[in-house]
């Protein structure tokens, strides 16, 4: 099998598996809080990283290097935790995980945006794509003519800036930090804000967190850890271009997983936003990448 046969694969369970978090995301609403579901994932999430450091940064000698994985982990937990929090919350109030993958999603149009604040090149396609993913978002959040959008999926759209804004901060530090032990911090980062936040605003029980288990071990394990190795094994052979529309599939895995494993439905309407908005992901990584254009597909975004 060809290498970039293999890696196409690695990266399509990369998107299969982030896409049903959505659903895992969902139901363990059902048991615990958010804040204690981000705290309890994420703390699963950092330990799962730990055979992953000794497998891919074994030799991590760089002093240096070290230092700057250190603290710019510790501030991309910050950013991750704002942005996991606002895309959980919304989950809760939408009540859907396929309407949550989609509106995330507008991360893959937002970064190319936003990056021309950067000096980053935005492309006529990038542009098409967000009109797109405009006309989708509408048809997919506004159900009542030109009414205002809910408050979920304003929850939701903030959360994907913030995803954006997680995707650039990478991008400035990626060249100089040792990527796994700057995931484990910030997972860990993460961990330690939502669980501060569990306790001070929810009721946290050992019992509740056993009984919402296997949305948490997946959310934890699979989602962060398991995906995260293929990710990387994965876009050692792809073209970032290409990695960024196997990534993109995420949004759609989460609409049929929602539907298969929650018994989701929209309506025709919430489903033709859902394919503007899914056009207008495609679209948008239509065109090669330059090598130092902002890497939309290349972040460890454990969602």
């Amino acid at each position: 099998m060809k290498k970039t046969t293999q890696a196409n694969i690695l990266l399509f369970m990369t998107a299969l598996i982030w896409g049903i978090a959505f659903v895992a995301q969902r139901a363990g609403m059902d048991y615990v809080g958010a804040f204690t579901y981000g705290g309890a994932r994420f703390l699963l999430g950092a330990a799962s990283l730990i055979p992953v450091i000794l497998i891919f940064e074994r030799g991590a000698t760089d002093r240096a290097k070290m230092r700057r994985s250190l603290l710019s982990g510790a501030v991309g937990g910050v950013i991750l935790f704002s942005a996991v929090s606002l895309q959980q919350f919304g989950i809760v109030v939408t009540g859907s995980a396929g309407r949550a993958g989609f509106i995330t999603a507008l991360y893959i149009i937002f970064t190319p945006i936003f990056g021309m604040f950067f000096g980053r090149k935005c492309t006529v396609l990038t542009i098409i794509g967000a009109f797109f993913a405009l006309v989708g978002m509408y048809l997919l959040s506004v159900t009542n003519g030109f009414g205002a959008i809910g408050f979920g999926d304003i929850l939701l759209i903030i959360g994907a800036v913030f995803w954006t804004a997680h995707i650039l901060f990478i991008d400035h530090f990626a060249d100089n930090i040792y990527p796994v032990r700057f995931s484990m911090v910030q997972f860990l980062v993460c961990a330690a804000l939502s669980l501060i936040g569990a306790f001070a605003t929810e009721t946290v029980t050992l019992q509740s967190i056993y009984d919402g288990r296997v949305s948490i071990l997946y959310g934890g394990i699979l989602s962060a850890g398991v995906a995260y190795t293929l990710q990387v094994l994965g876009q050692r052979n792809a073209e970032p271009s290409k990695a960024a529309i196997i990534f993109s599939l995420e949004s759609l895995f989460s609409v049929i997983g929602a539907a298969i494993l929650l018994g989701e439905r929209m309506t025709p309407r919430g489903y033709a936003g859902c394919a503007f908005i899914f056009a207008g992901i495609i679209i948008s990584q239509l065109v090669k990448k330059p090598k130092r254009e902002i890497k939309a597909d290349s972040y460890d975004r454990p969602a």
